[in-house]
């Protein structure tokens, strides 16, 4: 609708885990991620300054939670889903040389038409994770 009021962003993304403590060890030991909140359902990782990319206990989320200033309704998630991470161009071999340190395997790769380049990975909950360079869309 075009009297839509304006969105400034996208501010969070969730992804699902199994285990804790091996999600932020991927997280933190292969993505090189530093947490800004971590309690034993929820890890909230800050990625390019102005996103956060936050990581559930899987079931953790499904009653409603009452905090002192009002309500987050129940949420989850399973399968396998699916995150990209924004890197430039230079970045992406070191990414790739990363990420086979890690002995994680790139399972696509796909060259855009606007010239972008993406990866594909997953984490250890068979969450989908892609790393794009600039101009897979229009707004990177």
């Amino acid at each position: 609708m075009t009297d839509a009021p304006p969105l400034a962003g996208l501010l969070e993304t969730a992804l699902y885990a199994a285990d804790m403590a091996r999600a932020r060890g991927f997280y933190e030991g292969v993505l090189g991620l530093a947490p800004m909140f971590a309690d034993e359902r929820l890890t909230a990782y800050p990625v390019g300054g102005r996103s956060a990319l936050l990581v559930f206990l899987r079931g953790s989320t499904t009653e409603t939670v009452h905090l002192p200033g009002g309500t987050i309704p129940p949420h989850d998630g399973i399968g396998g889903v699916h995150a990209a991470l924004a890197v430039t161009a230079e970045a992406l071999p070191a990414w790739e040389a990363r990420l086979a340190g890690h002995g994680i395997a790139v399972e696509g790769r796909t060259r855009w038409p606007r010239g972008s380049i993406s990866i594909y990975f997953r984490d250890p909950d068979s969450n989908l994770l892609e790393l794009a360079t600039p101009g897979l869309w229009p707004v990177w």
